[in-house]
């Protein structure tokens, strides 16, 4: 392995620290990516989660910042991060890949006193790793000059663009001296984010690993049928994580912030071992739930999607998308918190009728068809239709294939499984129960049955 890693042109200090973290082999990004980083060229990486894209650029950094000196509040190299656990993973790994340098690395993130990092700044920084506007916030206090970064970093840039931090990323490269390193990585490239690499580096070379938008072959993906209603959406989320008996921990994502509360309150109620992670959390609660979840104190994580881009957390052997997720592009970036560095893995979402277009998008972005858990569901599209079909005795009803079934919500569902006839039409439980429009998903919901047990005046 440090032969590998010497024919890189990394220092032996790095390549000692490497071979210290027991790594073998460097991986794609890294084999190309890093010499042209030694070389000081701009650079797009563009990779999967988990491929060690982060090593791709900390360790090429150190070999470069062992000769010079940073001065006070001039930082000779920045690497900006979405998040606060992206930032103090990065920060995680100067610290062990670093340790044979003398290197001042600071951190600057939320939720973390300004005078505790204005003591860092003070020393001199030769690494600093910020998210966008903490960063900003020291730069108008006058804490920070940035005409000494020699390189710049813009990590996990496609989830910057989601979260709107391009208008700051703009405003800080105004900031920076115009001759600088630019180091461009991502998980995905879109036509956005190409015309961001044109206006911030200059001739990059392009790296690229993998192809656009597709998940790791080491995850195993599956789709769980759910009724709408929350608690059977937990109760089927209880019995597949029972059902796993190969399930070492788990995370599990959902769509909103108050249904990671919600889920945590049912699973910690059912005796589970769970935390919570998301946005709204004190930056040290998050830390330590992290650091509980890492080290095995915790089993199943709950999270949003702050949790989803690029936390390297070792051995998650399942993920669970409790919500499909809005963005197709987040469910690559979910599933990928599994399966990581040639680990195998498991991925199950739960799908509702509402999640129709959400799931036929995220199979056209990934290009698979993903399968059913147990094999015996056909298509989600069977069961968009939220209303049973109405028994009529003059007109027939109207073939589900041309209803639409993309509605998101139960209005939309209503609107267009109006028959087109000005009589009254009486719904049929049982009738409801043989045609249901959920076909071979069983009986129609509870739910479904209640609203239907009064005759329904439809108008035209």
């Amino acid at each position: 392995m440090s032969e590998n890693f010497s024919k890189l042109g990394l220092s032996a200090k790095v390549v000692q620290a490497v071979n210290a973290a027991g790594y073998t082999e460097p991986t794609e990004i890294q084999e190309q990516a890093i010499p042209h980083v030694l070389q000081k060229s701009d650079v797009i990486g563009i990779a999967q989660t988990g491929t060690g894209k982060t090593a791709s650029f900390v360790l090429p950094m150190l070999t470069l910042l062992e000769k010079g000196r940073a001065r006070a509040r001039m930082p000779r190299t920045l690497i900006l991060e979405p998040t606060r656990e992206l930032a103090a993973q990065v920060h995680e790994n100067f610290e062990k890949y670093g340790i044979n340098h003398k290197l001042n690395v600071a951190l600057l993130i939320g939720g973390v006193s300004f005078g505790d990092q204005n003591k860092i700044l003070d020393k001199g920084a030769d690494v600093l790793i910020a998210t966008p506007g903490r960063l900003l916030d020291h730069f108008e206090r006058g804490k920070l000059l940035m005409n000494g970064v020699e390189i710049l970093v813009i990590d996990e840039a496609d989830r910057m663009l989601d979260m709107g931090f391009i208008p700051d990323i703009e405003r800080i490269c105004s900031l920076l001296p115009p001759r600088r390193q630019t180091l461009f990585f991502s998980a995905t490239m879109s036509n956005e984010i190409s015309k961001l690499t044109s206006r911030f580096l200059k001739n990059p070379q392009k790296v690229e690993t993998a192809k656009k938008n597709l998940t790791a072959q080491t995850i195993e993906q599956r789709l769980l049928k759910a009724g709408s209603k929350p608690a059977e959406k937990r109760s089927i989320l209880r019995d597949q994580i029972n059902s796993e008996a190969d399930l070492n921990n788990a995370i599990i994502f959902c769509n909103r912030k108050r249904d990671v509360a919600t889920l945590l309150r049912s699973m910690t109620r059912h005796k589970f071992n769970a935390g919570a992670l998301h946005g709204d959390m004190d930056q040290k609660s998050r830390m330590d739930t992290l650091a509980k979840f890492k080290n095995g104190d915790l089993k199943i994580l709950i999270a949003s999607d702050v949790a989803a881009r690029g936390l390297d957390i070792p051995n998650v052997s399942h993920v669970f998308n409790y919500d499909i997720p809005i963005h197709a592009e987040d469910y690559v970036h979910r599933i990928g918190r599994t399966g990581r560095a040639g680990r195998s893995g498991k991925a199950f979402s739960l799908v509702t009728p509402a999640d129709t277009k959400y799931l036929e998008a995220i199979e056209t972005l990934i290009v698979k068809k993903i399968e059913w858990a147990n094999n015996k569901e056909k298509n989600i599209a069977e069961t968009s239709d939220n209303i049973p079909k109405a028994k009529q005795a003059k007109k027939p009803t109207p073939k589900h294939n041309n209803q639409k079934n993309e509605a998101s919500d139960h209005k939309k569902h209503e609107a267009s499984n109006k028959p087109k006839h000005k009589k009254a039409a009486v719904i049929n439980n049982n009738a409801a129960s043989k045609s249901s429009p959920f076909g071979n998903f069983g009986p129609t919901p509870a739910f479904l049955l209640q609203s239907a047990a009064k005759p329904v005046k439809i108008e035209k």
